[in-house]
This record gives C-alpha cells, structure tokens and sequence, in this order.
C-alpha cells in the first residue's frame, strides 16, 4: 500500500511541548506554557456553564449546519449566515479550501515565513508553493503579485502574520486586492484579529460585495479561548461557501463546541479585558528587547518574536529547564530568535526574570 505521492516525506504539524509531559521529562512541579499563542486567562466565565448544560445531548449528533452559531456569529459581523462555513478550527477551512480548488495543476503563494499549514494543505493536493520571504518580517505584496500567473489558484496574506505578529496594513491591502486577479482567491487568515491595535488594520468584512474572491478565516481559538474545543470559521460571498461546503465533513463541528462558541460569542466585555491586559503586557517585553538592544517585531497578536542573537535552540532549552515552554526560532525560520506567547502578569514577569538573569 503506498501513499499518493505528495504525501511522502511530508511531515505533520508540530505542536508546542504539552505541560504535563515537560513536568515528566525535567522533574518539574511548576511548568508554564507560552507556546501556542492560546488565551492565557482561559475562556469566558460564562463558557463552563454551558458546557455543563450541554453535556446532556452528548448522545445526539451535533447540528451539522451549526444553525445558532451561525446566525449569531453573522449578525456579530453584520453579514448574511449564508457568508459563513465553520470548520474544526480554521485549520479545517484552510483544508477545504484547498480541497475545493487545488490541483496539481496549480500553484498557490503564500508568505514566509508564515502558518505552516497553507504550504501543508497544498502539497496534499500536489499543488506547486510559491514562498515569497517577508521583508523585515512583513509580507512583500509586490513580490507575491509578481508571482501570480494563470495558474495561480489562492494567494495567502496571514494578517497578523504567525510567527513575525506583523500586519499589513489597509492601504497595502487594498493596493495589493485591487490588483490581484479576479480569478484568484485572496485568502486574509485573521486568528489575532481580537488582539490588533493598529488603527490602519483593513476592515476587510467592508470588502466582501466588491471582492468575491475574498475569504476571510477567524477562529475562536485565540482570544474566546475555546483552543482545545476546535471552532473556527470562513468569510466570503454567498455563491464561494455554497460551492466549498460540500468538502466540509458532516457534523464537523461538535455540539459542546458549538454551545462553548456561542456563549464566547456573547461575552464581548470578556474578549475587552483580554485586548487590554494582552496590550500592556506586550509593553514589558518591549522594554525588555529595547533595554538589551535587541530586535523585535512589533507585535499586533498575543505573542512576540525576539532576536536575542543565540541560537533559537539554545534560548528555548535554557527556558525550558526553567520551566518555559516556548517555541524555538529556528522552527520557525528565526535562526536566532525565540516566540513567546503573552501569559498573565506573573507568568510574563517570571520568564521575563529568567531573561535577564540569562544574559548576565
């Protein structure tokens, strides 16, 4: 039995060290995990007691068209429900976009260093990457516009971007969709959209009459903090999510999942608080690179990516034996550089503390 080609060789997605195993493997008590970007103070207060109502229907298959989230999540963004695929994660959109319209005739172009997985969906389908290097840790639009040919099926703009926390701003975006084909679909993946602070961040829910062949992926597993229970969702014409939706897999999204995202939904004060704290703890770790000359990103996620110039292996492993998980630079084309998602007051003061004593 041998897989279709484009699978081989192919590795799968690497994610951050689970806490409980870094505890067994360096005899730790306390670990602390800033590693995958989740929300550091969990989900909405409200979240648990709909789980718990919820639980009674776990025998009943979940509503595969996700009617409630549905409408709610389209009148939160003032567009018509028919706008709206849900998927496990947006990860699973990023799936059935590429399952929808690849080949192998096709190429995509993406950033890089960028999310991992539109590269991973392509080269499943057999479809050529082209990777366009960000400049200074944002995306080049001019060079990937240059990449687009006839062939060209999707182009990816991660806005922020993962892992640089860069964005591309309005008139950068506008200037670059104007110019793309009509033919191609420009896919904007907004998972951080909670947590941007630019002014100039594109409104791109203004876009979707004038561009259909924009999509737009959100998610409700960063700032709702609903990561382990997998909701994320697409954006665009009324005509594109009819024609994808069949690549959706039937009852995709769990009843548990959709009841946690619906009451997430509703408690907008919730997701405030975790825009605030999440922007004046971005300020510490600011102070600290500008204090130790050392480059960052500007950062408009709930992460930061700093070149501390050692190598990326050696900062990760220093902070993991103290009980950090972060992730490594050098995974994520970094060479030097360290990411380090934004925690709670206290766990950002630790392992800034641990920083410092570190250089000295």
């Amino acid at each position: 039995m041998n897989v279709k080609q484009s699978m081989v060789g192919l590795e799968p997605y690497i994610p951050g060290k689970p806490i409980e195993e870094v505890k067994r493997e360096l005899g730790l008590d306390e670990v602390i995990k800033l590693a995958s970007n989740e929300n550091p103070y969990g989900s909405s207060p409200k979240v648990e007691k709909a789980i718990i109502e919820e639980f009674q229907n776990i025998a009943v298959y979940p509503d595969g068209y996700a009617k409630e989230l549905r409408v709610k999540t389209a009148e939160h963004l003032g567009v018509k429900e028919e706008q709206l695929i849900f998927g496990n994660g947006s990860d699973e959109v990023i799936l059935i976009l590429c399952r929808s319209f690849l080949t192998a005739e096709h190429n995509i172009v993406t950033a890089h260093p960028t999310f991992s997985q539109y590269a991973h969906n392509a080269v499943i389908e057999g479809t050529e990457i082209r990777e366009v290097p960000l400049n200074d840790g944002v995306h080049n639009l001019d060079a990937m516009l240059d990449e687009i040919d006839e062939n060209t099926k999707m182009v990816f703009v991660c806005n922020p971007n993962n892992p640089s926390g860069t964005y591309v701003n309005d008139e950068a975006f506008m200037s670059f969709i104007r110019k793309v084909p009509k033919d191609v679909l420009v896919i904007s993946d907004e998972a951080y959209y909670e947590y941007v602070t630019a002014e100039d961040y594109p409104n791109t829910l203004s876009l979707l009459d004038e561009y259909p062949n924009l999509v737009i992926l959100r998610t409700f597993s960063k700032a709702y903090g609903l990561a382990s229970l997998r909701v994320g969702y697409g954006i665009a014409s009324e005509q594109l999510i009819r024609e994808i939706d069949p690549g959706r897999g039937p009852f995709n999204t769990n009843t548990i999942a959709q009841k946690a995202a619906l009451t997430a939904l509703g408690d907008q004060e919730f997701v405030q608080s975790c825009y605030e704290k999440n922007k004046q703890e971005m300020k510490k770790y600011e102070i600290f690179c500008e204090e130790n000359g050392f480059k960052y990103y500007p950062s408009q996620a709930n992460f930061i990516l700093m070149d501390l110039q050692k190598p990326g292996s050696d900062i990760f492993n220093y902070l993991l034996a103290k009980g950090f998980i972060t992730r490594n630079g050098e995974a994520l084309g970094f060479p030097t550089s360290v990411r380090i998602t934004i925690g709670t007051p206290e766990q950002n003061d630790k392992i800034i503390a641990e920083l410092t004593k570190w250089l000295v």
